[in-house]
């Protein structure tokens, strides 16, 4: 049996995992986070394959693939199988990955803002990171050790 520990002023309380409500609404987010941080990774790394929803490649700054001597579309296959290991593994142990897939959209935001013109796919991207980082949180209280 897991339990979680909150303190209020001067009371510590224990809740073993069983106690938590399906219906309190922090649940229910954590679930919906999880929920979305677990598919939106898998399905954009599967991308990188297909490039059905966008050309990802054209979100790769022209250093990069100088960097990677013209290899850029192979750095975008990397990234997409980074991006399915961190969707499964938010699935598994949402209290390690979701701050992993909350620093990866950081670094998406940094790379993003190196090629004008996608500002607002980095802001986009900013706000998902502090969504990662809301189901890390939450994941302290609701996932099981």
């Amino acid at each position: 049996m897991a339990h979680t520990f909150s303190a209020s002023p001067n009371v510590a309380s224990i809740r073993s995992e069983e106690s938590v409500s399906t219906t309190s609404p922090a649940y229910q987010a954590y679930l919906i986070l999880r929920t979305g941080f677990t598919v939106a990774p898998i399905v954009a790394g599967l991308d990188k394959f297909f490039n059905l929803l966008v050309n990802w490649e054209q979100y790769l700054p022209a250093f990069i693939n100088d960097l990677t001597g013209g290899r850029g579309h192979e750095f975008m296959l990397a990234v997409g199988v980074i991006e399915i290991l961190a969707g499964l593994g938010v699935a598994f142990k949402p209290r390690l990955f979701a701050y992993v897939v909350s620093a990866w959209l950081l670094l998406i935001v940094v790379n993003l803002l190196m090629i004008p013109g996608y500002f607002d796919v980095a802001l986009r991207d900013f706000g998902l990171a502090l969504g990662a980082l809301a189901l890390a949180r939450l994941s302290q209280e609701y996932d099981p050790r």
